[in-house]
């Protein structure tokens, strides 16, 4: 039996990541995405949610979150992949949001599609950030990872059209991008938790720059381990 590598201490920073079992898509349609957005506020919490009270009207944002897991300063969903980035406000926060969140998704989407067993590439994989800039650099790599649909290249050799990658971000809507760069005009805003994160970018007129600037680092560079 393989153990994780990395131990999740609270007042540290984690990305977490995880993709289908052999590049599968793992959001078929655009309620697939929104299934898995709603559970990372609806799951991040020590008190159970029944996802039967969203039929009766009861919106998932309308619960308060009973004494969270995690707070999450960043994610993004892609066809076949999610990330995000979160650090543990309680002991084995982390392992109970993540298992919270793979379960309940993974039931939904096996449920939705008449299938049986696994959707993921086995367990979550994680990353420590353990400094401020390598913290800064996955931030932005969160953000900006849409720009893969428009440009798959976009890591290695720089982002080509940075007028057309701006309007792809400000018009993908499985991200908190939008959450920094429109505050307050979503409410799945309520996911994010940023007090426990540094004031990367108070300005929001400067979120974008500055994320495209960041980005543009080599992570070798940034003291990863």
């Amino acid at each position: 039996m393989s153990l994780r590598k990395i131990s999740f201490v609270v007042e540290e920073f984690y990305h977490l990541y995880n993709r289908g079992n052999s590049k599968q898509k793992i959001f078929l349609d655009e309620k697939d995405y929104w299934r898995f957005v709603d559970l990372l506020y609806a799951v991040n919490s020590a008190s159970r949610f029944n996802f039967s009270d969203s039929i009766k009207g009861i919106s998932v944002y309308e619960r308060e979150q009973n004494r969270p897991l995690v707070a999450i300063g960043a994610y993004c969903l892609m066809p076949n992949h999610f990330h995000i980035l979160v650090t543990p406000l309680v002991e084995e926060g982390v392992s109970r949001f993540m298992q919270k969140l793979s379960t309940a998704y993974v039931m939904y989407f096996n449920q939705k599609y008449q299938r049986t067993g696994g959707l993921f590439e086995g367990k979550f994989k994680s990353e420590h950030a353990n400094n401020d800039r390598y913290l800064k650099y996955i931030f932005s790599y969160i953000h900006l990872n849409p720009i893969k649909l428009i440009q798959n290249d976009w890591k290695e050799e720089g982002i080509g059209n940075k007028k057309l990658a701006h309007e792809h971000l400000h018009a993908y809507p499985h991200s908190s991008f939008l959450d920094y760069v429109r505050p307050n005009n979503r409410i799945q805003s309520k996911i994010l938790n940023t007090d426990p994160f540094p004031n990367y970018f108070p300005n929001n007129k400067r979120f974008m720059k500055e994320v495209t600037d960041w980005i543009s680092h080599d992570p070798k560079s940034l003291g990863k381990t």
